[in-house]
Order: structure tokens, then C-alpha cells, then sequence
């Protein structure tokens, strides 16, 4: 190491505090966290593209500052999703440091990554204070049966008023109107249960049947719509 001739002149003082770094909540401890090992826990976090057009959904399982497990959402262009594939294939085995300064294509993601990084190395995760943090594979429970998205599509106008297209329930098929024309109830498709009844053989439309459900009143509604349609 070399140091300039100014430095070398200087008179040594003592170094008063040596308590290290503050602790953080880590899996159920406190840790002095010095090196990127020293990192672990699940969290999420969210980040967008530069021209705000698009927002990824990230969560990250780290076990001693690699990363073991990745959840990658998207929702904007189709260019993210196809960058949030390869996002998918790159980060798992990654040191968050190494993931932090790897390009992952997309604005929103590498936002994300910026973002997941920020929360995790100050301790701000889900599994803060869970004895020997999560398993691998806590991350799909953010999907729910059928591993899908959790989506809200909601479109409106002045004129005609709100579609419901897709809550987090499902697909929405029907909306469910009173006398005055008033949203009560819709009915909705759990997409990914049924692509799973169907791929175990049920016949499509059977998979369709019991895949249907409804939320508020929609028995006895003065009108029916599709919001896609009508």
C-alpha cells in the first residue's frame, strides 16, 4: 500500500472505538455482518424501469451471502418477461454481491436486485427473526395452488365504468351487476388449478367447472356481463 508523502509525515493517533459493526436480525440472531457470507434470509422487493413502464416483483431466499432460491415476477413489456427468464437462470448460486453487479437485462430487475440487496444487507427481511430463517421453497408460497402470479387487472372509463379482468382469486368471467348496475359479485376461474386438473386427465370443460368459483352476491344479481366483452 503506498501513501502519500503528507500521510507518511503525519503523527499516528490511537483508534479510540473498535465495536465493529451494529448487529442485525438475522434468521433469529444478531449478527456483525463484515463480509458478504455473513448474509442470510428471505426477502422481496420490487423495482421499475428506467421509463417507469414496468415493475418486477423479486424474491430472493440467501443462505450465507449465495443465492439459493429466486422468484422472479414481472409485469410490463414483453421484453421483461423474457429477461426475467434468464434473470431466473443466472442469479440462484450467485453471491448477492456478484448478482448486485450483474446485468439482468431489465431495468425493473436489476432495480429489484438493487433494491432486495438494500433491504437484506440491513436486515430488513421476512425471516428476520425465523430461528434458522426458511427453507428453500418458501418462495413459491407467494403463488399459491397453481404457481401463478398473483395478478390484479382492474380497467376503467368514465363512460362505461370498471371492468374486473383478473383479481387475486383468478380470471374473472363474469361480473355480477344489482338493479342500479352496481358491481356485487363476479365470478372467477383459478387458471392454474385448472391446468392442473387438466393435465392429470380431467376432461377440460369438467376442470372448468369445478375450477369456477364466485365472490359477493353474485347469486340473484339483476345482471350479468362479461367484462371482456361487454
Amino acid at each position: 500500500m503506498r501513501f502519500s508523502k503528507e500521510v507518511e509525515n503525519m503523527v499516528c493517533v490511537a483508534k479510540g472505538p473498535h465495536h465493529g459493526p451494529a448487529p442485525i436480525p438475522e434468521e433469529g440472531k444478531w449478527v456483525k455482518a463484515k463480509e458478504i457470507a455473513d448474509i442470510s434470509g428471505l426477502t422481496h422487493g420490487v423495482g421499475w424501469c428506467a421509463p417507469q413502464q414496468g415493475a418486477c416483483k423479486m424474491t430472493l431466499n440467501i443462505k450465507q451471502g449465495i443465492i439459493k432460491e429466486a422468484l422472479v415476477e414481472t409485469l410490463g413489456c414483453s421484453g421483461m418477461t423474457h429477461s426475467a427468464a434468464m434473470a431466473g437462470e443466472i442469479l440462484p448460486g450467485k453471491t448477492i454481491l456478484e448478482a448486485l453487479n450483474t446485468d439482468l437485462v431489465c431495468d425493473a430487475i436489476n432495480t429489484a436486485m438493487r433494491e432486495l440487496f438494500l433491504q437484506i444487507v440491513y436486515g430488513r427481511s421476512q425471516s428476520a427473526f425465523s430461528d434458522d430463517g426458511l427453507e428453500i421453497g418458501a418462495g413459491l408460497e407467494d403463488l399459491g395452488k397453481g404457481h401463478r402470479s398473483q395478478t390484479g387487472t382492474i380497467y376503467s372509463t368514465e363512460a362505461k365504468g370498471v371492468r374486473y379482468l383478473e383479481i387475486a382469486e383468478g380470471y374473472i368471467t363474469k361480473l355480477a351487476l344489482d338493479k342500479d348496475n352496481l358491481v356485487i359479485g363476479y365470478e372467477f376461474v383459478r387458471l392454474g388449478v385448472m391446468m392442473d386438473k387438466i393435465k392429470a386427465g380431467m376432461d377440460a370443460n369438467q376442470a372448468l367447472k369445478e375450477s369456477t368459483g364466485h365472490y359477493g352476491r353474485f347469486d340473484g344479481a339483476a345482471k350479468y356481463i362479461d367484462p371482456r366483452k361487454q
